[in-house]
Parts: C-alpha cells; sequence; structure tokens
C-alpha cells in the first residue's frame, strides 16, 4: 500500500520536502538573496496534470526536470547568466501517494545540481488536480534579451533542431500518426530524451555573450522556443514591429528527421524543445555558429510588419503553436 500525502499530513510533507533544499532553508516563510549588483530576472510557469504531463508520457522525476527546465529556458532567453533558485508550489489531492510528490522533488533537484540554483522555497496544498508551479530568479548578464529588439536585416537564428519533443511525446504515446515510419534508433532516443530531459540553453547564451564583435553593441532580439518554433519567431516580430522571411531548406530539421509537410509541422509547432530563438547581427550570428555547432541559421527579419512567409513562394506561413486556452491536450 503506498503511503499517501493524506496519510502523511501537512507536518510530514514539509519536513520531507526539506531534505530537498539546504539545510534550514524551509524554516521560514521567505527567503532572503545575497546582495547582487546584477538585476534580477524573475519567471514563473506553471504545469497542470493532464495539459503538461500525465503519468502515461511523463515519470515523477521528469515532470520535475521538464519544470524546471523551462523555468531556465525562459531564464536563459532573457540574458540571466546564473541561477540564484527556485520557489516551488505544489497542489495535489490527499490521495497522492509519497512517492510521485518524491520522484518529482528528486527530478528538481537533479536539475538544479545540473544547472544551478537551489530550492529557496515554496508552498504546498491539497487540490483536486496536480499542479506545479515554479518561480526561477536568476542575475542578468550584460545583454537583456527581450522580443521587442529584433531589427530588419539581422539573421534569425536558433540554438538547435525543432520538433524533437512533439515527436518523443509521439513515441511514448505510441501515436497512430507515427505506424508504419520508420525512424532510425538515434532519432527516437533523442526525441524521448529531449520531451523527458530538455536542455535549458544556459551555456549557448553564454557562447553567444562571449562571441560578441566589439563594434556591436549588446542588442538582440530573443526568445525561446517553448510553444513552438513559429510562435517564438511570432513573438519576435510582433514585439518588434518587424515581419520574417524563412527558408524552407534551413528549417532546424534534426538528423534523420523524415521528410513531408506532415513533419515540417511539428517542427515549426511542436512545442516544449526550449532552444533559444534569437535576431542577432549577421557578424554576430557567424561568430556564434563558429562556436555552437548545433545553431543555425532558419531566416531573416525584414521590415514588413508581422508578415512571416516562405522564401521561394513569399506565402504567409499560418500554422498554430501551442495556446494553453485553445490547444487541446495530446497527453
Amino acid at each position: 500500500m503506498k503511503e499517501t500525502l493524506g496519510e502523511l499530513g501537512e507536518s510530514e510533507l514539509l519536513r520531507r520536502l526539506s531534505l530537498f533544499a539546504p539545510p534550514g532553508q524551509l524554516n521560514d516563510d521567505s527567503a532572503a538573496l545575497e546582495s547582487d549588483p546584477r538585476p534580477i530576472v524573475v519567471n514563473t510557469d506553471v504545469l497542470v496534470d493532464g495539459i503538461h504531463f500525465s503519468d502515461v508520457s511523463t515519470k515523477p522525476s521528469d515532470v520535475g526536470w521538464r519544470a524546471v527546465a523551462a523555468n531556465l529556458s525562459d531564464l536563459a532567453a532573457s540574458g540571466a547568466i546564473s541561477v540564484d533558485g527556485i520557489t516551488v508550489a505544489l497542489v495535489a489531492p490527499g490521495d497522492t501517494p509519497w512517492s510521485w510528490v518524491e520522484g518529482v522533488y528528486t527530478g528538481l533537484r537533479a536539475a538544479l545540481d545540473a544547472y544551478g540554483g537551489v530550492i529557496l522555497g515554496g508552498d504546498c496544498s491539497k487540490g483536486s488536480q496536480r499542479l506545479l508551479s515554479i518561480t526561477a530568479l536568476g542575475r542578468l548578464g550584460p545583454l537583456r534579451l527581450q522580443r521587442g529588439e529584433a531589427r530588419p536585416g539581422d539573421l534569425l537564428v536558433t540554438s538547435g533542431p525543432h520538433g524533437l519533443s512533439r515527436l518523443g511525446l509521439a513515441i511514448l504515446q505510441n501515436d497512430q500518426a507515427l505506424h508504419g515510419i520508420a525512424l532510425s534508433d538515434a532519432l527516437r532516443t533523442a526525441a524521448i530524451n529531449q520531451h523527458q530531459r530538455p536542455i535549458p540553453r544556459l551555456a549557448a547564451l553564454q557562447d553567444l555573450l562571449t562571441c560578441k564583435p566589439e563594434s556591436l553593441p549588446w542588442r538582440a532580439g530573443g526568445t525561446d522556443s517553448s510553444d513552438g518554433l513559429l510562435a517564438a519567431i511570432q513573438g519576435l516580430c510582433s514585439s518588434s514591429g518587424c515581419g520574417a522571411v524563412l527558408d524552407e531548406q534551413l528549417l532546424p530539421r534534426s538528423t534523420d528527421w523524415p521528410s513531408g509537410e506532415f513533419w515540417d509541422r511539428w517542427c515549426l509547432a511542436g512545442g516544449e524543445d526550449f532552444e533559444l530563438v534569437l535576431s542577432l547581427p549577421q557578424a554576430w550570428a557567424q561568430r556564434w555558429f563558429d562556436r555552437q555547432p548545433q545553431s543555425r541559421q532558419i531566416g531573416w527579419i525584414t521590415a514588413e510588419k508581422n508578415m512571416i512567409c516562405w522564401q521561394k513562394s513569399r506565402q504567409r506561413i499560418d500554422i498554430e503553436g501551442f495556446d494553453h486556452f485553445t490547444t487541446t491536450p495530446t497527453l
């Protein structure tokens, strides 16, 4: 018989959760951060059972890892160069097994050990549905990445391939869309890893900062592709009052990625790849390509406001990415 949260009670639950934080860190209702002249970057993401994870496709430890990775990806996409830590809000029914919560916090701690930061505090409550809300705090470096900083003439670049997380989910679900399609073992492994254990691109950001040409100012447009590559590009263009041209031949497809419109759609709008999507001056972009072998150009920024089209046909690209209020969960 699995031990449940209702059987543990709040005091014992908090005692056990405190073991995942530095000694004494959860003794009080607030946390104090060390003084630092660098601005603080703050981000919050919520993961909801049945929307962002399920027992079918996501182990508890992977839920925790993904929760941290999503937040740290947003910090990296804002220009944060270090992570102070996170706060964790947990909501779960009383019959939730302690082993599930333990697995989630094991994943949280593993991701923090890998990329920096500690559990600073949080809260927990009984509720009808499992929910995990993470707030991450980091320190800003010399470049404040914002969606509104794209400029016509910039190259549109990304830190890695897209569509892998969506493919990984489909594989884990034994999705009928994949029946009869031969996928290499390497692609299947990469896709599952990308879905279960995404990597926030903090190292790619560091390379971006170190390779900036001295003659250029600290200006670049940036976001991440948590809601899909096209949604990220749309965000850059909308905030900057610009447009973009994408080269179909340069779509960031993974090695062994199948060809066809269906697969290009997953590349553009699959979501949860957590790669950096940047608008960079050409000289800076070229240096970044040299430092980041996985990075690639996918197009360029234009002056035609909110017009995102293909290079050859000049046809507008109208593929919708993930929307938390209209997209049907595929878990």
